[in-house]
Parts: structure tokens; C-alpha cells; sequence
């Protein structure tokens, strides 16, 4: 399958590129980028053509890997979904839920498979743990933390203006919320506050009347950082394990499953744009939340 690079920059490069530029049955058509410069050396990097237009890109490919800002992401992933290229794309997978909405709309209207990138759900043993903990049942409530820092010396994140701006509720906030959702069912209502160095704290409930709660932040003291998942229930507690593979290996696993969704006519990936349409719907919540100091339904 001929796949269309979207982005120049390190996830792009490390992850999107590498991943695909290694894999067995997929072929980069080339990359685009808002950096000419960039594109070009990404592009001399895999061998592939430097593109200078969207569309052009799109009418070279089978299907688009986007690793680009939410916003500049979901206008791609309509004009190539209606163009009936198939969608690899990085989360959240839009910034807002209009534009959310438009990419579901534009994917199920051209009948394109779809698979939205939330790293830990291509690590096989998260996987085969959130699948185990599912059919377990009898959760009460569900603890996420997850103090980063894109600010430390060498970060590759630390001139993403989007993340800047946006903060951790957007960046990782989808992370979380992908670990979440499989164990804890559709949220319900959100609650949000902020604390400091750009902390975000979320109360969620959920169907059935489980919480959860998450504890984000993107500036994290060097000795304060740390990702943890915990699972409190009927069968006691239980934790989530980190991902045994890198990023680039997670990668080929999304490659992987969306060859399989397109080889199988099927289009009911768990993680498809429809998931990462009910993960922006929780955030949008949440930020309006935090914003106006009350419970927010998640619509």
C-alpha cells in the first residue's frame, strides 16, 4: 500500500517514517510538510518525492499517515478520505469536535478504513491486559497519572507550539482516555481543574455509575515524573504495564491492523476515527469544564 507522509518532524521522522519506510508491505509515496526544507531532507531521508501540495500528495497514495498539529490534521483527513485514501492518523484527531465530526463524516461517507494512533493500544501487552481487565468487570474506579515534561534539556516536544499552546489535557490527555474508555465504558459527565506547572486534574463518570480520575501535566519537576494506570475494583486492584516496545514498533502494529481492515472490507477498528471522535469529545468537555468551573455532559 502506498502511504503518504504527512509532517516533518520528529514524531514524523522516528516514528511514522521509520516505521513505514521498514515495513514489508507498505511503500512511501512521498511527504509534505509546512517546511519545504524540511520535507525535501525528510523526503532525501526515505528516497521518496518532496511534495509542495496536499492534494497533489493525496492523489499519489492509497493512504495518509498524518503527524501533524490536530488542527492541520483534520482538514487532511477529510480532503483525503473523500479522495477514498485510507486514514492512519495521530492523536487527538482534531482539536475541536466539529472537526472531529468531519473526519467521521468523510470516512464513513467514503467507506475508508481508519486507525487513530494511541501508542499504548498497539503494545500487545497493554492490549492483552486491557482485554482481560474488560472481561473481569466489577471496576468501581480507574486512577490515571501522567507528569511528563516536554521542557527537559534534548526534548524533542519542547518547540511544539500546539502543545504549548494546548497543554497536556490535549497531548496526553488522548492517552489516558485510551486506556480508560476500553476498561470504564462511554464518560458521562466531566469535571476539570488546573493546578500548577499546567496541571489538569479530570473527574470522570461513566455508564453504570464508575468514576475515574486523571492527573496530567506537560512541565513536571525532572524527579516528579511518571506514568501510572490503576484499575480499583471487585477483584481488587490492578495495574496497567508500560509498553514493552518502542513507538516505531507500535507504529508497524497500527500499519498492520489498518492493512488488515482494508484487506478484510471491515471498517469496526476499536481504535478507528469514531474512537478518536468519542476521546475529543471527553476533552472538549473537559476543557469547557476547567474553563467554567462546572460538570460538563459529554455529548
Amino acid at each position: 500500500m502506498r502511504f503518504g507522509l504527512f509532517g516533518t518532524g520528529h514524531w514524523a521522522t522516528e516514528t511514522h517514517g521509520a516505521a513505514l519506510d521498514a515495513h514489508p508491505r507498505a511503500e512511501l509515496a512521498g511527504v509534505w510538510g509546512r517546511n519545504p526544507e524540511r520535507a525535501a531532507a525528510l523526503a532525501d531521508r526515505y528516497r521518496v518525492p518532496a511534495f509542495d501540495d496536499v492534494d497533489a500528495l493525496i492523489e499519489a497514495c492509497d493512504a495518509v499517515a498524518v503527524a501533524l498539529p490536530p488542527d492541520i490534521q483534520a482538514d487532511i483527513a477529510v480532503r483525503a478520505a473523500t479522495a477514498g485514501r485510507h486514514l492512519l492518523l495521530d492523536k487527538p484527531l482534531s482539536l475541536t469536535l466539529a472537526d472531529a465530526d468531519r473526519v467521521v463524516d468523510a470516512a464513513q461517507s467514503a467507506g475508508v478504513a481508519s486507525v487513530v494512533f494511541f501508542t499504548q493500544r498497539y503494545q500487545p501487552n497493554v492490549t492483552a491486559f486491557l482485554a482481560a481487565t474488560a472481561a473481569a468487570g466489577g471496576w468501581q474506579h480507574a486512577r490515571a497519572t501522567m507528569f511528563a515534561s516536554i521542557f527537559q534539556p534534548g526534548s524533542p516536544y519542547g518547540g511544539s507550539q500546539w502543545r504549548k499552546e494546548h497543554g497536556a489535557l490535549w497531548d496526553i490527555g488522548p492517552h489516558a482516555l485510551s486506556i480508560i474508555l476500553p476498561v470504564m465504558g462511554r464518560v458521562e459527565t466531566v469535571t476539570a481543574v488546573d493546578g500548577p506547572r499546567g496541571i489538569v486534574h479530570l473527574l470522570l463518570t461513566h455508564d453504570g455509575g464508575a468514576t475515574s480520575s486523571a492527573s496530567l501535566t506537560l512541565d513536571a519537576p525532572t524527579e516528579a515524573m511518571t506514568r501510572e494506570f490503576v484499575f480499583y475494583g471487585e477483584n481488587g486492584i490492578e495495574s496497567v504495564p508500560a509498553g514493552q516496545n518502542s513507538p516505531a514498533t507500535a507504529f508497524t502494529v497500527a500499519i498492520d491492523q489498518l492493512l488488515e481492515e482494508v484487506e478484510a472490507g471491515t471498517r469496526d477498528h476499536r481504535c478507528d476515527v469514531r474512537f478518536g471522535r468519542e476521546v475529543v469529545a471527553v476533552l472538549s468537555a473537559a476543557e469547557t469544564a476547567r474553563a467554567e468551573s462546572r460538570t460538563v455532559p459529554v455529548p
